[in-house]
């Protein structure tokens, strides 16, 4: 669409026009039922694709987004690690537990 000069324009038209009445169903959702910010953010995101401003607007949230990812991998490694920790301290014979029934 970007090579071609006289479909430039109507393209950024459309990408333009879906873009905003997808952010404004997302502010409408905000107030009613239904997905608010997700919606929001995708109206910006496809605005994104054209319109500078809308990327620039974005940025926030994508560092958001990262941070979120960086700590949902760092819960999901710890509770794999405790899993694996209390896999093996049941798996260990019975006299080898530090509080587990034995001989006292």
């Amino acid at each position: 669409m970007h090579t071609h000069p006289a479909l430039h324009l109507p393209w950024r038209v459309l990408v333009g026009t879906v873009g905003t009445v997808v952010a404004l169903a997302g502010i409408v959702f905000l107030v009613t039922p239904g997905p608010g910010v997700a919606a929001v953010l995708m109206g910006l995101l496809i605005l994104s694709t054209e319109f500078r401003w809308a990327y620039r607007l974005l940025q926030p949230a994508r560092t958001w987004a990262w941070r979120a990812e960086q700590y949902a991998e760092r819960r999901k490694e710890e509770f794999l690690r405790r899993r694996r920790e209390r896999k093996a301290a049941k798996d260990r014979p019975a006299s080898t537990r530090k509080n587990g029934p034995g001989p006292d």
